[in-house]
């Protein structure tokens, strides 16, 4: 059994006419702050004591330097 395309717009039209535009850009915000939770948190480290603490997130960009540029 294949789904075409028309079948997904005929699914879109429906999710749209039973919910509305509204609630479903609010249920896509959750998602996105959901994620944006989910990625804070593997960026969180505890220490001994049991407290969290936030890693510093590495930039190679940053901690490379310019060999270029000879002064």
């Amino acid at each position: 059994m294949n789904i075409g395309v028309w079948q997904i717009v005929i699914i879109a039209v429906v999710v749209v006419l039973l919910f509305g535009r509204g609630k479903i850009s609010e249920l896509m915000g959750d998602v996105a702050k959901g994620i944006n939770s989910f990625k804070k948190g593997l960026n969180e480290k505890e220490d001994d004591n049991g407290r969290t603490i936030e890693a510093q997130a590495s930039d190679p960009v940053n901690k490379t330097e310019d060999k270029t540029s000879t002064s």
